[in-house]
């Protein structure tokens, strides 16, 4: 009887072993799966906070652009968002001053966003949706912009252009990147 009774708790034992591991596996599981969901959820909410600045991207020989008169020019940047990165084309305006100095504007009107052209025979930057005006400098001339052209931050690095591409809110008077 002796030998009954320790071979049942050899079996008590076992399952009790077995019971535990059962739980301990699925409690990794569900940490795992935790995880997996929650750090990009987190990660969403977070990042912008954390947001970088995008790097610095290689515009235009200085060379190349016209003094006193502005030029938009197309550049590609890379861009991440997330996961996903990728090149982006981009344009900006350039206004150049001098060899070493010039101003940089985003081609986006601070209005509702639409995309301005040059006039050269007005000498003003216009934008085709709503009419707002702006002044070679970047000025509100006329119309319903909210304020003037938002200037990029850029460098001049051995006679050649770079710009920090950034987006700012339109519909606003003041100047706040997103």
């Amino acid at each position: 009887m002796e030998h009954e009774h320790s071979h049942d708790q050899d079996t008590e034992q076992a399952q009790t072993t077995r019971r535990g591991f059962f739980k301990l596996a699925v409690g990794a599981m569900a940490f795992l799966g935790g995880l997996v969901i929650g750090v990009p959820f987190l990660g969403s909410l977070v990042s912008p906070v954390l947001r970088r600045k995008q790097g610095w991207s290689r515009v235009a020989e200085m060379g190349s652009l016209p003094t006193g008169q502005p030029l938009e020019v197309k550049f590609s940047a890379r861009t991440e968002d997330a996961y996903h990165s990728a090149d982006v084309l981009y344009s900006v305006w350039v206004v150049k001053h001098a060899a070493d100095r010039a101003t940089v504007f985003s081609p986006v009107c601070t209005h509702l966003g639409c995309h301005f052209i040059w006039k050269q025979d007005r000498g003003n930057f216009a934008c085709p949706c709503h009419a707002s005006l702006f002044s070679i400098e970047g000025k509100v001339l006329y119309g319903p912009a909210p304020r003037s052209l938002d200037a990029l931050q850029h460098r001049i690095d051995d006679g050649v252009l770079f710009v920090q591409w950034e987006r700012f809110r339109t519909g606003t008077p003041a100047k706040i990147p997103i």
